[in-house]
Order: structure tokens, then C-alpha cells, then sequence
């Protein structure tokens, strides 16, 4: 029988060596030069072009031509380079497969029909692309090369003017003179309107940030001038003050300080903190009876002027 520790060292070990195989796992996945073929063929367009494209950087962009007569070593390189580069699954089906150009002409065969599913689709959403229907440059240009690059990969080439045109005419009609004024400026690229309309949106963003941090006629008052419209607030106070002005204002108590009416409002120097406190005390006291006889108007509107005297009020 294991002791606990022999256990626990055995269940270690088996951690370490998952861990090692996942990390191989992931040292071979990330030995992908492109994305492997998925049994679904939903990639296929794509993966025929990556694989074009890195076999003629090998020098092995021959092997996949009807009547090659390369070499045998190069051809068995690319196989090794297509097979490594296919869903686990196809690996297997095609497994009795030794010739390079036989295994691209069945893949071929087997999935080239993606091009008559992805062709009608790209079209139509050709057709249907608007530039006002985004809500940013930069997610209208990702789907005007996502439809132009499944176009391209169908046959079908797009090329600047058209793009150019498509972004033209599809500006909201609240922009027309801002699409005459593009219009104007000659584009012959479609990237270079792109840089364009992609600066114009940025300095609209700057635009509109600077204006919601702080709205039109709310400049900061210098602290000399927020200092004496303290002071003026201040001496808005109800009753007479001892200062320049008079008035009726929401304070209670009789102020003392300069230029205040009723009331001890903040920011405001007494010139005696004894009185003020007094005149504080006694609008606290004012208050508290202006409490109990609205209590009291209350309960003679509620239960009556006969019930509220039965019961003292």
C-alpha cells in the first residue's frame, strides 16, 4: 500500500507531465505558419492562399502543378509541410495520400465548392454596403476589405475607383456637402480617403469631449471675483444687516458680519463670535416653535378643531 506521501508525489509527477504535454501541445501549435485547414472547409479560400504563398517561399511552389517533374525529396517536403498544416481528422483520411499534387487535387475537389457558397453572399453584401450605416470610419473600412477580400479570393477584383464610388454615395444625405468637398479633392486612392475621413473623425472627437467637459459659458471665475460674489450672496440675508447691502435672503439669526443680513452663511467673518453664536442659539429655538405650531395647524386640519382640543392640542 502507498504511503500518502508516495501518493501525493505520484499525483505531482502526473500534474508535471500533463503540464509538459500541454506545453508541447503548444509549442507544436504555435509551429503553425497559417491556420490548418478546418475539417469544415470554412477556410479553405484562405488556407489555399497561405499555402501558395509559403510554398513558393520554400522554393516548393512547383510540387502543386500539373506536369512538375520535381524532385522526390521536394516533393516529400511539401507533403510534410500540407499535412502539417490539416485538421487532425484530414490527416487521417488522407493518410494513404503520398503525392503532394493528388492530396492538393482532392482537397480541391472536395472543398473548391466554398467559392460558389461564399461568392453569392459577398455580392450581396457588396451591394448592400453603406458608409452611413457604421457608426465609425474605421468599422465601415473593416468591412469594406473583408467583402473585397472574399471577393477577391471568388475571382472577383474590386478596385479603387469602386471602393471610392461605394463610400461616395452611400454618405447620409445630411452630408452631402461634405461628400461634394471630398468628391472634389480627387481621390485616386481608396486607402488615402480612408486617412482622410479617419482624421476628420478623430479632431470630431476631440471636438466634442472638449465641449461636454465643460459647456459653453462656464469659464472658471478668478478667485478675485469668486470671492465678492460670495460676499454679495452673503449679504442678501433677510432683515437688516450692519454692512452695505439689505435684503431678504433664506438665512436665520442676525449676522454681525460684513455686510450680512440673517443668517451665518459660509465664508463670512464675524466680527463677534460671541453674538454670533447668541443669534445662532436663538434662531435654533425660533425654529423648533415654528415646528410645533405647524404640528398643530396640521392636527386641527386632520382630526378637528374639537378632537384636537379634547386632546390638548
Amino acid at each position: 500500500m502507498l504511503q500518502e506521501g508516495s501518493h501525493r508525489a505520484i499525483i505531482v509527477r502526473s500534474v508535471e507531465i500533463d503540464t509538459k504535454g500541454e506545453i508541447l501541445i503548444m509549442s507544436n501549435l504555435a509551429k503553425l505558419e497559417f491556420l490548418a485547414l478546418d475539417i469544415t472547409g470554412k477556410n479553405y479560400l484562405s488556407w489555399v492562399l497561405d499555402a501558395e504563398i509559403h510554398l513558393d517561399a520554400k522554393g516548393l511552389g512547383k510540387t502543386i502543378k500539373e506536369g512538375n517533374q520535381e524532385s522526390i525529396q521536394d516533393r516529400a517536403k511539401a507533403m510534410i509541410f500540407l499535412r502539417h498544416h490539416l485538421h487532425e481528422v484530414l490527416k487521417t483520411e488522407y493518410l494513404t495520400i503520398k503525392d503532394t499534387l493528388i492530396l492538393w487535387k482532392n482537397l480541391r475537389d472536395r472543398y473548391d465548392h466554398q467559392r460558389t457558397v461564399i461568392l453569392p453572399k459577398a455580392r450581396y453584401e457588396w451591394v448592400h454596403l453603406r458608409f452611413q450605416d457604421f457608426k465609425s470610419v474605421s468599422e465601415y473600412n473593416s468591412a469594406m476589405f473583408r467583402i473585397t477580400s472574399q471577393l477577391t479570393l471568388c475571382g472577383e477584383k474590386i478596385i479603387d475607383e469602386e471602393m471610392l464610388e461605394k463610400t461616395f454615395s452611400t454618405f447620409h444625405d445630411s452630408n452631402m456637402l461634405l461628400q461634394q468637398q471630398y468628391r472634389e479633392r480627387g481621390f485616386k486612392k481608396y486607402c488615402d480617403l480612408i486617412s482622410c475621413l479617419l482624421v476628420a473623425e478623430q479632431n470630431n472627437e476631440l471636438l466634442m469631449k472638449n465641449h461636454e467637459t465643460r459647456p459653453t459659458g462656464t469659464a472658471p471665475f478668478p478667485e478675485a471675483n469668486v470671492a465678492t460674489y460670495n460676499d454679495q450672496r452673503e449679504n442678501n440675508g433677510r432683515g437688516r444687516g450692519h454692512g452695505k447691502f439689505r435684503g431678504r435672503g433664506r438665512g436665520c439669526g442676525r449676522g454681525h458680519g460684513r455686510g450680512s443680513g440673517r443668517g451665518g452663511y459660509p465664508g463670512v467673518q464675524f466680527n463677534n463670535p460671541k453674538a454670533h453664536a447668541h443669534e445662532k442659539k436663538s434662531a435654533h429655538e425660533k425654529k423648533k416653535k415654528r415646528q410645533v405650531v405647524r404640528v398643530i395647524v396640521v392636527a386641527w386640519k386632520t382630526i378637528g378643531p374639537a378632537h384636537a382640543i379634547q386632546q390638548g392640542i
